[in-house]
């Protein structure tokens, strides 16, 4: 395989740096990287020759610039905060770049149908990166359901506590209107996930939603689902405390906890190979996530009746900058 141009949005984030290595891994080559913010150094570990912009108007004439040498950009890799994707990825193939995006591709669904549209006018191609799918643990879970009776819908519990501190708040993470929320932001991957599973969602009802946590219930075809997500260490269990941990994550089906909390440190790096051999994740597969947590961002609040989180019963704490 002949080695690809790649261009970076959002090199100083948090989630870059598995960009890069990616691209490295996949035997290609960064050309450059954008971000307002300058602390960038990790970059030197993986492409110290890429040129790197802090202003996006410099960096569209760096673009412009290497396409005049006959360079062509390939793919745009999207790292940015999560309310510029759809923004970043229509620079992208204005370049004649393909773009691959970080989760979540877009805030709202009908962006996806305005990409799809712009990806068909274009011929090039937008993927994302929804690295659950290729996890091994999850690949034999999805073959166990697919091979139940068709009858038959499980019963699961999904618990994710990841510890954020202060600056979580001020930073665009904590602005609904830039993140998504709590769901969208640490959450759109497991909903991804759980529908790749249990499939076509049937059911959204939420029951807690702030600026620390959210609760809710879902239904799938095959799954019956009680989910709690947020971003305060006073909720962690016993157990993690006692360990030092500073998140949590559990996924119990049946009753029975399932284990998928090793593996992750390759999936970017398969996703990039996937993506790279024609079989990346499309835009219509982002759909019902992306549908999943703008409702949860948009529905009124259900009473606590019937099936819902234990934890969601936990009194929340008031926001630290109001």
């Amino acid at each position: 395989m002949n080695s690809k141009n790649f261009a970076l949005i959002g090199a100083a984030g948090y989630i870059a740096p598995r960009h890069f290595d990616a691209i490295k891994y996949t035997e290609n080559k960064l050309i450059a990287a954008l971000d307002n913010n300058d602390s960038v150094g990790i970059i030197d570990s993986y492409f110290p020759n890429a040129a790197f912009f802090t202003e996006t108007e410099r960096f569209d004439r760096h673009i412009e610039k290497v396409k005049l040498d006959n360079i062509k950009i390939d793919y745009t890799s999207i790292c940015s905060p999560n309310y510029l994707h759809d923004a970043h990825i229509r620079m992208a193939l204005r370049w004649g770049s393909n773009a691959i995006c970080e989760k979540p591709l877009v805030l709202n669904p009908w962006n996806i149908d305005a990409l799809i549209k712009l990806q068909s006018e274009t011929k090039l191609t937008i993927s994302t990166i929804l690295q659950l799918r290729l996890h091994e643990s999850v690949i034999k879970l999805k073959e166990k359901i697919d091979k139940s009776p068709d009858n038959k819908v499980f019963d699961v519990d999904l618990t994710y506590i990841t510890s954020r501190g202060l600056w979580y708040y001020t930073s665009w993470k904590g602005d609904e209107k830039k993140s998504g929320g709590i769901a969208t932001n640490i959450g759109v991957h497991f909903f991804d996930m759980l529908g790749f599973v249990f499939g076509k969602i049937t059911k959204n009802t939420i029951h807690v939603h702030s600026h620390d946590r959210a609760a809710g219930y879902l239904e799938f075809k095959k799954a019956r689902v009680r989910w709690f997500l947020s971003i305060n260490e006073k909720l962690l269990p016993k157990k993690a405390i006692k360990n030092k941990l500073k998140t949590y994550r559990s996924i119990s089906i049946e009753g029975e906890e399932f284990e998928f909390s090793k593996g992750f440190t390759e999936l970017h790096r398969e996703s990039y190979k996937q993506i790279l051999n024609g079989k990346g994740f499309s835009l219509k597969e982002n759909k019902q996530a992306i549908d999943i947590v703008y409702n949860i961002r948009n529905s009124r609040l259900s009473p606590l009746k019937n099936d819902y989180h234990p934890l969601a019963k936990e009194k929340s704490s008031d926001h630290p900058f109001l």
